[in-house]
């Protein structure tokens, strides 16, 4: 880590801890995430915080905004019929409403893609099938070759504790490969990734800063903590890679291509983005509360899903309700106190459900499973409380949000 903090303390305005990691380029990921910073504070509040703020209480003239995106939309508007934009996602609320927008309110003609999650949950294949279906736009659909994907989830798993990093590159670079393809310059993301945390000089931009997306010439790119010639020791060739890694950044820039918020030009609010899925497309919320939160609507697509936000939880020490509960009291659907008893009742449940599928899907032993949770845990967060390992029953934060 590049800030090496010695004292927990949580933001006086959401439930989140000064230990939130803020996103980054995920190719130059070690185990010791050493090229990963951490949330900023300004008198107690946090800048995730401080960034949805703008949204409610700075006077944000959207009719202006409004404008401005009108103005460059049509710089780039099809004249033929071909796709103008891109929208990737998963047929979840956001993407719905970002393709629903840019199609209904502007006229753009936005083509979808989607990576696909590990394994597939029930419920998240029956919203994907219908935003295509029922949402009225195209859809591209890339499966990776599961025993590639798998691969890699367990080696990020056992070097990084990290087992959503490849799919995260796939989410995040296959999009702008598409785009390429397409000859699309213009591809749109919900919520600037600021609204959860970001760096100084990307808060109030209408952009994904270039070096989140994009790979510079001769750069040492890592996956899952091997670079890319010792994947080969694993089967696991460059080409199998392909839509894992970004585009050059000379090729993005020669072509023109943008990735923008649309959060940036229109509001976006999670509760108004579910209510409008659900008349879209018959988007549905899980069955079951999902484990380690309250939620039911939000990543419910992905059965390994759940151990990306715990394996955070034991590196960093929030977890998945923290998250959730931040951002429903930054967009002032619940209060903090609300927010810190959701905290303490949700965010150290183990994700059972799927745990099963997880192992399996990794080729892990449920032993080796809580071996490498505990060589990730630091002192700082951590303090062990007894021998039953079962589902982490043995271990206790040092530090809970008041």
């Amino acid at each position: 880590m590049k800030k090496n903090l010695k004292k927990v303390f949580f933001c006086k305005k959401c439930v989140i801890s000064n230990q939130k990691v803020l996103p980054s380029q995920p190719l130059e990921d070690d185990s010791a995430h050493s090229n990963k910073e951490k949330l900023s504070f300004k008198d107690g509040v946090c800048f995730a915080c401080l960034e949805v703020e703008k949204k409610y209480n700075q006077h944000i003239d959207w009719g202006k905004r409004e404008t401005e995106l009108k103005v460059l939309l049509e710089k780039y508007r099809s004249r033929n019929g071909s796709y103008d934009c891109l929208v990737p996602g998963s047929g979840g609320k956001d993407s719905v409403w970002q393709a629903h927008v840019l199609k209904t309110k502007y006229g753009m003609n936005p083509l979808t893609v989607t990576f696909s999650p590990h394994i597939y949950t029930d419920v998240g294949m029956q919203n994907f099938h219908n935003w295509p279906l029922r949402g009225g736009v195209p859809n591209f659909l890339y499966t990776p070759n599961g025993k590639i994907h798998g691969k890699l989830t367990s080696l990020a798993f056992k070097n990084l504790l990290h087992p959503f990093q490849p799919f995260i590159l796939g989410q995040r670079h296959f999009s702008s490969h598409m785009a390429k393809m397409f000859d699309i310059k213009l591809i749109f993301h919900g919520e600037s990734q600021a609204e959860a945390g970001g760096q100084v000089d990307e808060l109030g931009k209408s952009d994904m800063l270039l070096r989140y997306w994009s790979r510079s010439k001769n750069q040492n790119i890592k996956i899952a903590g091997y670079n890319l010639q010792e994947l080969k020791e694993f089967g696991i060739s460059e080409n199998d890679l392909k839509y894992y890694l970004p585009l050059d950044v000379d090729e993005i820039i020669k072509k023109d291509i943008k990735l923008l918020y649309l959060g940036h030009w229109e509001r976006c609010e999670p509760q108004e983005n579910y209510y409008l899925a659900t008349k879209i497309t018959n988007f549905k919320p899980n069955d079951l509360r999902t484990e380690s939160t309250f939620s039911k609507y939000s990543g419910i697509d992905d059965r390994v899903d759940p151990f990306h936000f715990y394996t955070a939880y034991v590196k960093f020490g929030y977890g998945r309700c923290s998250e959730d509960a931040s951002k429903e009291i930054r967009n002032q659907y619940i209060t903090r106190d609300e927010g810190v008893k959701l905290v303490h009742k949700y965010d150290h449940e183990f994700p059972k459900r799927y745990f099963k599928d997880f192992l399996e899907y990794t080729n892990i032993k449920e032993e080796e499973f809580y071996e490498t949770l505990d060589s990730f845990r630091s002192p700082l967060l951590w303090e062990k409380t007894g021998n039953d390992y079962r589902y982490c029953n043995n271990w206790k934060l040092k530090h809970s949000v008041e």
